[in-house]
């Protein structure tokens, strides 16, 4: 069965709509909600490898699809069709695209088209069974094929981001710190050129004073 369905602009992972009532039905709920927005900012920064993809969490399968600059995501039991959860995705897709599309760059709130959640729960009760005629036809069609979309572990994924986001963190740390010591560098540079100079410049000064004052008395 479907469980959770959220759609995120991928640029910044701002949520945009979801299935209001997902997640009503199962234990440790927000837990996945927190899993789906820590998927959303790992993609808006550029932390995804594949515009299709399905990620195992526990009991459950997220697959989610990005076209253009929206990430459409859904939560699945693991027993339920992955040829049904994309056609799923794909049939909201097509509805928000054809709805909302030249007014995705412009949402500047949480949850801007949250409107969309009547197609999203009318939609999800067309998927729900898989037993009924409209959707064995849809697992039949040869038209639509999922073998090639990848399937990882969500941690994995997530890990990997965290690790990304380290790696990013202390190369700007290393350049931060360089910045320091070459300022630093710079200081002790000029600082020895004085010491060193300093006293001819009082020397040479000394003696232009001296001459100065000689001319003058003279």
């Amino acid at each position: 069965m479907v469980k959770l369905t959220m759609i995120a602009r991928v640029i910044d992972g701002l949520p945009l709509a979801e299935g209001l009532d997902d997640g009503r039905d199962m234990q440790d709920a927000e837990f996945y909600k927190q899993q789906v927005k820590a998927l959303f900012k790992n993609l808006s920064r550029g932390h995804n490898d594949a515009s299709r993809m399905s990620l195992e969490s526990g009991p459950y399968v997220f697959h989610y699809i990005i076209e253009g600059r929206v990430c459409y995501l859904t939560m699945c039991d693991r027993a339920y069709p992955k040829k049904l959860a994309f056609q799923y995705l794909e049939d909201l897709k097509n509805e928000f695209e054809r709805g909302y599309g030249n007014q995705i760059e412009t949402a500047a709130r949480p949850y801007a088209f949250i409107k969309f959640d009547t197609f999203i729960q009318k939609t999800k009760k067309l998927y729900q069974d898989t037993r009924t005629q409209r959707n064995i036809s849809k697992l039949n069609d040869e038209l639509y094929e999922v073998h090639q979309i990848m399937t990882r572990n969500v941690q994995e994924v997530l890990g990997v981001g965290e690790k990304l986001d380290q790696v990013s963190q202390m190369s700007s740390r290393l350049t931060s710190e360089s910045r320091i010591y070459a300022d630093k560098a710079r200081d002790l540079n000029r600082q020895a050129l004085i010491k060193k100079w300093a006293p001819v410049a009082i020397v040479l000064g000394v003696v232009i004073l001296l001459f100065w004052a000689r001319k003058k008395i003279y």
